[in-house]
């Protein structure tokens, strides 16, 4: 079994243009072609003079030749995997990170720093904990702070973090629909147990504020009933719908809860779409992981063929996203924002995705 943890750098800078590609119609795609933008660069940063001079900018690693007048193609040689990703205590991380160059231009009062952490429905709900911790020291780490192993005065702490729990959309032919839908969404015990989870690193002082998203008139009031630390900000995303229902602008108003829309998107990172930006090259992908490796219906490399192409194998199980902003207050601009991603590479003989799921061993 390997830990993947996936990172997109700042996407303020220089971000990717949103280009919507085969199989990412219902993910994210800021996310997607940010990854896809942070491996091409990891890809040449890393691989070298002859890297670079095989891969012209705007070539996508593809070289036109000239013989005896005629123009053909051809394919320059991919940077292999172990030259661009890295493996630190048991964690594949991809790309790999120079935390060294990793800071913020202002001291940290400056800043609202605001992380969304979405846990994808392949995940087991026992790991949230684990999970946001994880996502808290690696933004840390990405912004120049240190992590929760350090002394308090040098813990990493946020402004405002918001869950996003899987199940839970907010959709209807109109906000009335879509307000009774929601009720019956979600696992109220699951969303519980993460948030006392949650409730303790808000007394420990590392989150500011807590909040929900996606959390309908009837659903806020059944989770107000039984936690202790009330939301402060519950997200409601209406593409689907036409506006926030009026119960809920009622309950928020009387419980002081901030009501905020947004357009993230719910099925963040499917595992099928995570597997097309880590497999091999010929497919579009990083060439990180082999072909089908798991998959039902689609054809796999054998293991010499894969390990003679460094590709990994196994079913990669998608585990949870974050998304997180620095926002200068004083300029109202914002300095960095990216995403981590973490996932679980199972071997298909350990036993891990039959332990999580014993009716689902091979990824749909």
């Amino acid at each position: 079994m390997t830990r993947i943890v996936l990172s997109t750098g700042n996407i303020i800078s220089g971000g990717p243009s949103i280009i919507r590609k085969p199989g990412t119609t219902r993910s994210n795609l800021e996310l997607v072609n940010s990854l896809r933008s942070s491996f091409a660069a990891a890809q040449q940063d890393y691989g070298g003079a002859d890297w670079a001079a095989q891969t012209p900018d705007g070539t996508n690693g593809v070289v036109a030749q000239q013989t005896n007048g005629t123009s053909t193609t051809t394919t320059a040689a991919t940077t292999p995997a172990a030259a661009w990703t890295a493996r630190e205590d048991g964690t594949l991380y991809i790309p790999r990170i120079d935390w060294s160059g990793a800071a913020l231009q202002e001291d940290r009062d400056q800043y609202e720093i605001t992380l969304k952490m979405f846990f994808l429905p392949t995940a087991p709900v026992a790991q949230r904990e684990a999970y946001i911790t994880q996502a808290l020291d690696l933004v840390g780490k990405e912004l120049g702070f240190s992590g929760s192993s350090s002394s308090d005065s040098q813990k990493f702490t946020v402004d405002l973090l918001i869950v996003s729990f899987p199940g839970i959309s907010f959709e209807g032919d109109c906000e009335w629909e879509a307000d009774k839908k929601n009720a019956k969404m979600g696992n109220d015990a699951d969303e519980l147990a993460t948030w006392t989870a949650l409730e303790a690193l808000h007394a420990q002082g590392r989150i500011g504020r807590l909040g929900i998203a996606e959390f309908g008139s009837e659903k806020l009031q059944r989770f107000l009933e039984k936690v202790q630390t009330r939301p402060a900000v519950d997200q409601i995303n209406v593409k689907n719908c036409c506006s926030v229902p009026p119960p809920l602008v009622q309950l928020a108003k009387r419980e002081g809860i901030e009501l905020l829309t947004h357009s993230d998107c719910t099925d963040i990172l499917p595992g099928g779409t995570l597997r097309e930006l880590l497999g091999p090259k010929e497919k579009g992908g990083a060439d990180v992981l082999a072909s089908g490796g798991g998959r039902v219906g689609e054809e796999e490399e054998n293991g010499e063929e894969a390990a003679g192409h460094g590709r990994l194998t196994g079913d990669l199980l998608p585990e949870w996203v974050v998304k997180y902003t620095a926002f200068v207050k004083d300029r109202g601009v914002i300095e960095n924002k990216g995403y981590f991603a973490g996932a679980e590479l199972a071997d298909d003989d350990d036993g891990t995705a039959a332990q999580r799921d014993p009716k689902r061993v091979k990824m749909q």
